[in-house]
């Protein structure tokens, strides 16, 4: 399970920038931080998952961080989201360049 982790945040690692929001080097450091622990990435995998499109997707990164309490700014929440897409969801871009 350890190794898997390890992947996969050096896998988020090599994601492209994007030329819009903040850096996915930044999305990847708060999921990290913050949401690991509990979200690992069978929660994000599983058939019940409640992130269908990018417009949930970033819902449910805004409903959590505010469920922890973090108090993030809009950046922070579109980069946690711009890091889930890249790296797990991989939702259409057009979707989410809104």
């Amino acid at each position: 399970m350890r190794s898997l982790l390890v992947f996969l945040l050096a896998l988020a690692g090599a994601a492209p920038a994007h030329a819009q929001g903040a850096s996915p080097g930044r999305g990847q450091l708060l999921y990290s931080t913050h949401c690991v622990e509990c979200h690992t990435t069978q929660m994000h995998w599983r058939e019940q998952r409640l992130a269908r499109d990018w417009g949930s997707l970033k819902e449910q990164v805004r409903r959590f961080q505010g469920i922890a309490r973090l108090g993030w700014s809009e950046d922070d929440i579109d980069a946690v989201a711009r890091h889930l897409n890249d790296t797990i969801y991989r939702f259409p871009h057009s979707q989410a360049s809104r």
